[in-house]
């Protein structure tokens, strides 16, 4: 086996700052898939009073249309998983960037619902191979030791996303209408991409599990990325012999995968139920439009704050736990909406459901990146996404349906508060990877061994 040259933080200053370029270009691509997300919703009152935009349809297509987003998510991110741990991380991140931007600007230009329907769908495409390649590119470049946080700050854009597109459908939609901003989420087109194109390298990691060694040790010397982590991992079989989905199938994963899967189920659920119908739903309390947009923006902001308090947890106790938690926060605080408390006491439990949802969605990403070995890390991610998808295509839809049959927000907030304690049940049973924790001991242990310099005392043969 060849000798690794590239160790532990050999160059820990060159690894920050690539870790911190790959950070700043996945999360601003997922901040636009969370404006994506709560743009509908914003806008979504507005089209469905007035026939005239695109045209005339009612609360059960309304729940159909935000369905064919997270469709186009599902198919982009299986296609990404079938060919992202062979074709590479970083040219699925640029081709997803494009296609979602291109898409997004072709929206706004929509004069039907099949139209508004069918590029929504497009659109989705390019956001499925973004979110299936983020979590796994991620875990590549993150620091040990950090890596919870650093997936926790990525995951972070969607809900930051989420935020953004509140904040401007308050200040613009009057303005600039739900055709302007569309058109803003299809900015990435012309600022992030050249960014990408110049400072989102290659795995490391990812060129040695494809043999590539001399091209790996090169990329590992220009971005600091230590390779031993890799090399022990071979070393001690904790890596099927499989790559992609057949990895992700074997014996080693299998069961772990439905699991994962389910949690992503559950989470995006949640996600996508809640940011595309809490406006209506509050509407239905007695809040107006304009006021209503303030509760997606409430809950974004918690799922900020606490997906990044939760990550931080997660790094020193264990990301199983501490989503397990925030699941069964999600069930109590969205069980609490339901009561008619004062305003502020109201915002803060919707800030609550947003680390319970939003925010846990934002762990299990981080959870499911690092749970798979790097041969199988895009499929797993990617299968897991699909999951997801599933549950985020169901979110709206169940919205719809009670919706369209009069049924008050009340038994939607109970609706949501059980798939959450489905969703904790479901991440208490994952089961642990030992030999994954054996080589991470490994790695400690030759930390810990090393000369003030960096260099380890002993080659790993």
């Amino acid at each position: 086996m060849t000798q690794p040259h590239a160790v532990i933080a050999e160059n820990p200053q060159t690894e920050a700052r690539t870790a911190n370029w790959v950070a700043f270009i996945i999360c601003v691509a997922l901040l636009f898939d969370g404006y994506d997300l709560v743009i509908y919703g914003t806008v979504l009152p507005g089209l469905l009073a007035d026939p005239g935009q695109i045209g005339a349809f009612d609360s059960v297509t309304a729940g159909l249309l935000g369905s064919w987003a997270l469709i186009g998510v599902l198919v982009g991110s299986l296609v990404c998983g079938a060919v992202g741990d062979f074709f590479g991380r970083r040219r699925l991140m640029l081709m997803g960037i494009a296609w979602f931007s291109i898409g997004m600007f072709a929206t706004a230009f929509a004069t039907s619902v099949p139209a508004f329907g069918g590029l929504r769908f497009a659109t989705g495409l390019g956001l499925g191979i973004v979110i299936a390649s983020a979590g796994a590119t991620m875990a590549e470049f993150a620091p040990a030791g950090r890596r919870q946080f650093y997936n926790a700050i990525v995951y972070s854009g969607i809900p930051a996303g989420g935020v953004l597109a509140s904040i401007l459908g308050i200040l613009f939609l009057d303005n600039i209408g739900w055709r302007g901003l569309f058109m803003i989420g299809s900015l990435p087109l012309l600022i992030l991409l050249p960014i990408a194109w110049r400072k989102l390298p290659e795995s490391p990691r990812w060129l040695l599990s494809r043999g590539r060694e001399q091209e790996a040790m090169a990329a590992a010397e220009r971005t600091g990325v230590p390779l031993i982590e890799e090399q022990i991992i071979r070393q001690v079989g904790a890596a099927p012999q499989k790559s992609g989905f057949a990895a992700v199938f074997s014996r080693q994963f299998a069961a772990a995968a439905v699991l994962l899967g389910m949690m992503s189920f559950c989470g995006l659920l949640l996600t996508y139920g809640l940011n595309t119908w809490l406006p209506k739903i509050m509407e239905g309390y007695g809040y107006g439009r304009t006021y209503s947009l303030f509760f997606p923006l409430a809950l974004n902001l918690g799922a900020v704050a606490g997906g990044l308090l939760a990550s931080r947890l997660a790094d020193k106790s264990g990301p199983q736990r501490v989503i397990a938690a925030t699941f069964a926060l999600a069930t109590i605080s969205l069980a609490l909406m339901t009561f008619s408390f004062p305003l502020p006491l109201l915002f803060a439990f919707i800030a609550l459901a947003g680390v319970g949802t939003l925010g846990t969605q934002v762990l299990i990403y981080g959870f499911q990146s690092n749970y798979f070995t790097t041969n199988a890390r895009a499929a797993g991610v990617a299968w897991c996404a699909s999951v997801g998808r599933l549950g985020g295509v169901l979110g709206p839809i169940i919205g719809g349906w009670l919706a369209a049959a009069g049924i008050g927000g009340s038994t939607a907030f109970y609706i949501y508060g059980a798939v959450a304690l489905v969703g904790a049940l479901v991440t208490v049973l994952v089961p642990r990877q030992r030999r994954l924790e054996e080589a991470g001991h490994k790695v400690e242990e030759l930390a810990e061994g090393r000369t003030t310099d960096g260099i380890p005392v002993e080659q790993f043969k």
